[in-house]
């Protein structure tokens, strides 16, 4: 198999140049067509092939940034009051990584985004503070730390924080670049304020139980009804899995955030999953198809990703390339280390595009090379 990705093989696009061609393409070029075998070999690779890099932000190194922005500029002002976060390799698009975006957003007390909808679906994960809210297609809900949140498509939605409240930081996720690729997307704004046509934290506390549904709702959009996922609900549910799951030998003990009504992920475009590494974990590496963003929700550690360390803690974010080797450790013996992620999946596996193959060399670890 020394010759799999050797172009130089009966199959592959092996036309060599001539002047006749050369005239010949030319041509072609001036009705606005070409020849498939001068680009096949490119647009086929011979596997999934990645157009972004792995990045790390540190929180600690944007906070100061993020806060900033709120004195200079007011949601009014900037519709949303968010420092977005952007691949090297994907700026032209402004997305982290792949076909997903991602920010961070601050709202001072007393302070509301005005509500407004669009194509692309959005989720949250909270960072900092305390007396946030947002309110999705008048259902209002209050936000604690490590609550993860979606704002699916086309829902009126807006974010706020009570006068009584502490500063909020969020972590925004949506699939913009992914909209605007498939040129769907489209933005509208809420003529005045949303009326709330549910009691407080309906949506929580109507679908939040696990196992349990209402029987006498009748829910027929793609997406999940319930709109929170509260931390004080997932973080248990991880330690009572650990006891009795070895875990999967990549993510540790992993859980999706599902649709409570199909088991299914929580919008059609976007999936999310909260992980614990148990302490001085060391996951083995694998690959897939899908891009991911991650946030460390609690602990430290580090993860390595195409032979490459990048060591996180509480806050911090970073992403893994679709189809790039990466495993994570947590470095505390004592403590877990949790991380939140976001991810494609959805549309990854709805197309039946996923494909995973583990990392076999060095007993699955990779060789790190961080020069």
């Amino acid at each position: 198999m020394k010759d799999q990705f050797n172009d130089d093989v009966i199959g592959r696009a092996r036309v060599k140049d001539t002047p006749e061609l050369e005239a010949y393409y030319k041509e072609l070029e001036t009705l606005g067509a070409g020849a498939l075998w001068t680009v096949a070999n490119d647009i086929e690779p011979w596997e999934p092939r990645t157009s972004s890099v792995p990045m790390l932000w540190k929180y600690e190194n944007l906070r100061e940034l993020v806060l900033k922005s709120s004195e200079l500029v007011t949601p009014e002002q900037a519709g949303r009051r968010v420092v977005y976060l952007v691949n090297d390799k994907r700026k032209d698009v402004s997305a982290a990584v792949g076909w997903l975006y991602t920010g961070i957003q601050v709202t001072r007390p007393g302070e509301s985004t005005s509500a407004h909808r669009h194509k692309a679906s959005a989720l949250r994960f909270i960072m900092e503070g305390s007396g946030g809210y947002t309110v999705v297609d008048g259902n209002k809900i209050m936000l604690e730390v490590n609550d993860f949140v979606i704002t699916p498509n086309s829902t009126w939605h807006e974010h706020g924080v009570a006068e009584n409240g502490k500063t909020c930081i969020w972590q925004d996720g949506l699939d913009i670049p992914l909209v605007n690729a498939l040129e769907a997307n489209d933005y509208a704004v809420f003529d005045g304020k949303q009326p709330l046509e549910a009691p407080l934290n309906y949506s929580p506390l109507t679908y939040g139980g696990a196992g349990l549904i209402p029987a006498d709702t009748v829910w027929n959009k793609p997406y999940s009804p319930l709109f929170k996922y509260s931390w004080t609900s997932v973080y248990p549910a991880l330690l009572e899995a650990e006891k009795v799951n070895e875990g999967s030998p990549y993510d540790g003990i992993i859980m999706d955030y599902t649709n409570p009504l199909t088991g299914g992920p929580v919008m059609p475009t976007m999936g999310a999953s909260m992980q614990l590494l148990r302490p001085g974990q060391h996951t083995k590496a694998h690959k897939h198809t899908g891009s991911i963003v991650y946030q460390c929700a609690k602990g430290n550690g580090y993860s390595i990703i195409g032979g490459k360390r990048y060591d996180w803690k509480e806050r911090d974010i970073f992403c893994v390339p679709s189809w790039v080797f990466h495993e994570h450790v947590n470095l505390s013996e004592t403590e877990d280390a949790c991380l939140f992620s976001f991810n494609d999946l959805p549309v990854i596996k709805s197309l039946g595009l996923y494909q995973e193959q583990a990392y076999t060399d060095n007993n699955g670890y990779q060789i790190v090379n961080n020069l």
